[in-house]
């Protein structure tokens, strides 16, 4: 499914508890995991009628695959409850109905990446928007900004000696040792 298309119409929406233990205990420990998805799939091909049988149009959700191997290949979950929404396209795509904290977190965390990777690109083309004019304007008005903002960096530090020099020059009232003495030596 195409991230565009995420706002495509659900046909249908439900939820189950896939049994998957009877399916992967009869294959060999290092390939259970597959097996299991392949089990999952099969169980949403029937329960929500596929018609030709194609497991390809099952779209698996990265955070279900995730919860699917987080044990390992060899140790996969004997159930698991998962949200199936049947799309108008035809497709069906499945996800996790009760997602754990770590992967709440985890998918909180990449979408506010995906929000600040989209503010830096706006960012980015409005730069480059902002230049284009700066080429288009003439000659003179460049100069003209140019010089503007050279007198403007050279009046602020104008001011910024100043104001230095003029502490400098100021009486400095000393408090008293700069460190501090122990009190036994005092006496």
């Amino acid at each position: 499914m195409d991230k565009d298309n995420k706002q495509e119409k659900t046909e249908l929406e439900r939820e189950y508890i896939v049994p998957l233990r009877k399916k992967f205990l009869r294959t060999p420990k290092h390939k259970r995991i597959p097996k299991a998805i392949k089990a999952l799939k099969k169980f949403i091909a029937r329960h929500m009628k596929l018609r030709d049988d194609d497991l390809r149009k099952i779209k698996i959700d990265k955070y279900l695959n995730e919860e699917i191997w987080f044990r390992g290949i060899r140790n996969p979950p004997s159930k698991i409850k998962v949200k199936v929404k049947k799309l108008e396209s035809g497709d069906i795509q499945v996800e996790l109905a009760e997602m754990p904290l770590k992967l709440k977190y985890k998918k909180e965390r990449e979408e506010k990446h995906k929000e600040e990777k989209e503010k830096k690109k706006e960012k980015k083309v409005e730069e480059k928007k902002k230049e284009i004019k700066e080429e288009a304007k003439p000659e003179e008005e460049k100069k003209e900004e140019e010089e503007k903002e050279k007198s403007s960096v050279e009046s602020s530090l104008r001011q910024s000696e100043q104001k230095h020099k003029e502490l400098k020059h100021q009486a400095q009232v000393e408090k008293g040792p700069k460190h501090q003495i122990r009190k036994a030596l005092k006496k």
